[in-house]
């Protein structure tokens, strides 16, 4: 019986180092990049120290900036609901208006029938006597 062979292919495994390597050096490179993006550049530092008062002066700028739209949401909004009940009131006053316009020209109309009736009486009694 013969015994396999145990050549190892060289070129091959020197391939595949190879590409550990790159992969490995990728790898690095992207742990670089996103932890240069997480931290504030040399120039921030430098103009403020390394303090980071660029960052709360941009946070209170950005709440400053949220409060005074937010007031002014609300003042919009209060004279929206104002306006909304202003007409809301002129509305019940129309109806109102209407309503007894409407009652009063029922009276009118009942009255009318009363007349027309006693007319159509006065005149049937008067044709019976001629």
């Amino acid at each position: 019986m013969e015994m396999p062979s145990l050549e190892f292919n060289l070129p091959d495994t020197q391939e595949e180092g190879k590409l550990y390597v790159v992969d490995s050096l990728n790898n690095l490179n992207k742990l670089n990049v996103c932890a240069a993006e997480s931290q504030p550049s040399l120039d921030e530092e430098e103009n403020t120290g390394g303090t980071g008062e660029s960052v709360a002066g941009s946070n209170t700028r950005n709440q400053c900036l949220f409060f005074i739209t937010f007031i002014l949401t609300l003042i919009i909004s209060l004279a929206l609901v104002s306006f909304v009940i202003f007409l809301i009131f002129q509305t019940r006053n129309e109806v109102d208006q209407i309503s007894s316009r409407l009652l009063s020209e029922k009276k009118n109309i009942e009255e009318m029938k009363k007349i027309n009736n006693i007319i159509l009486k006065h005149l049937n009694q008067s044709r019976i006597k001629e």
